[in-house]
């Protein structure tokens, strides 16, 4: 959505004169509580200025000047912090099927349903067919249709006979040996549109047994990844999936990996040891048993596994990232997310770091990313209420805001438009 066509906001007096149809466009969020970063104090009753794609000031309502030619956001009762980053995402829906000749509208609501309605201004695909990621990053990139920047972890790879039994009749591609490995990894990251490399460390090849891919192979996958200075995502299902993600070189574990009676206690310290990266995705494992008609004591052992790892790793000051593996699940409404994080110990802060500065740092981000201060990109997300008092109000989303341009404007009556 362009600035231009958001005639509903006046512009607030602060200059003279006729604006400079040539200058950058100014926005100004007036009045809000900023969080400059998560481990920032709040700013009260502040002024967020962004000239063109960058943050021009960060300041109190009474030390920031807002030009005339600005259009204006009342801030009143509301809090800005810097955009989300969702780093678990499939495009694997109907509407993204063929993107690249989809009506603008259709993407453009599904994108909004997914992602911009909860503040998401990056995603990380980690997994979908690669053709239509990339026709849809063109379309967003072209301001065709407004969404987040998107990343894409290419490949899928699973074990021999490793296909998880839920993409079925669809296979995926398998790593037999050490030297295919690389093989494809390399093919795969000769294609310099892919940003990094998806292993199914371990697979639920079906409902009751999962293939674990050899450590060697996994090794040799993320060698060859590495040499080309790109991560290595895995998906675990169990210990012994995140062990070999873990001896293999693995950067970020796509999940936590609550299968099975017990777990290894070892691992969360192992994972911080190595520099490996979590993202916890909680809400999914009620969400998917449940789909299987599972026990409700089964459920709530797995979630408590889930949780217990992710206060293990935190414990041992590993680097927690946030995604929720939409597209995959159909529920795409973070806040049971949010919640459980809280319960597992988190606060604001860690949960804020987790959406933020944490995927900034772990994928070299650009210069002041995941901040809102004066240089950085104009990421943004505008929230309904105050997050340090309920976490549930990171997911009441007033405005996301990508580069200076407003990508979700939720309406006064809950929609959006």
């Amino acid at each position: 959505m362009c600035l231009a066509h958001l005639g509903c906001r006046a512009p607030v007096a602060g200059g003279s004169g006729a604006a400079d149809p040539a200058a950058p466009r100014t926005l100004a969020v007036v009045g809000a509580r900023i969080y400059p970063s998560p481990t920032t104090a709040p700013v009260p009753d502040g002024v967020v200025l962004v000239v063109g794609d960058r943050i021009s000031t960060v300041g109190r309502r009474d030390q920031v000047v807002v030009p005339a030619q600005a259009t204006v956001l009342d801030g009143t009762g509301l809090t800005v912090t810097a955009g989300f980053w969702n780093a678990h995402v499939h495009f694997r829906e109907p509407e993204f099927t063929l993107a690249g000749s989809q009506p603008a509208g259709d993407l453009t609501a599904k994108v909004r349903a997914m992602l911009t309605q909860w503040g998401v201004v990056t995603a990380v695909d980690t997994g979908s067919r690669l053709e239509n990621t990339l026709a849809l990053r063109r379309r967003v990139e072209s301001g065709e249709v407004p969404g987040p920047r998107i990343m894409i972890m290419g490949g899928g790879f699973v074990p021999v006979n490793g296909s998880p039994f839920y993409v079925l009749p669809a296979r995926l591609p398998e790593l037999p040996s050490p030297e295919s490995a690389t093989v494809l990894v390399e093919h795969l990251l000769d294609n310099p549109d892919v940003d990094g490399v998806k292993l199914f460390t371990g697979s639920w090849a079906t409902q009751e047994s999962i293939v674990v891919m050899p450590t060697n192979v996994v090794r040799a996958a993320a060698d060859a990844a590495h040499r080309r200075g790109k991560p290595v995502f895995a998906h675990p299902s169990n210990t012994a999936g995140a062990r070999a993600a873990l001896e293999g070189g693995v950067d970020v574990l796509a999940h936590t990996f609550p299968a099975g009676q017990d777990w290894d206690r070892s691992l969360p310290r192992r994972m911080r040891e190595a520099n490996m990266a979590l993202i916890p995705t909680l809400k999914l494992w009620s969400w998917e048993l449940g789909r299987f008609n599972v026990p409700a004591v089964a459920i709530a052992r797995t979630q408590d596994n889930a949780e217990a790892q992710v206060r293990a790793f935190v414990e041992a000051g590993g680097q927690l990232i946030f995604g929720t593996d939409v597209g995959y699940m159909a529920d795409y409404d973070p806040t049971d997310e949010y919640l459980l994080l809280q319960h597992a110990g988190l606060s604001f802060s860690q949960i804020l770091t987790m959406l933020t500065t944490a995927p900034v740092q772990r994928f070299n981000a650009s210069a002041g990313a995941g901040q809102v201060a004066a240089g950085s990109p104009a990421d943004l997300v505008v929230l309904q209420g105050d997050p340090a008092a309920d976490i549930r109000a990171l997911a009441r989303v007033r405005y996301t805001v990508r580069r200076g341009q407003i990508i979700y404007e939720a309406r006064r009556d809950g929609g959006a438009q």
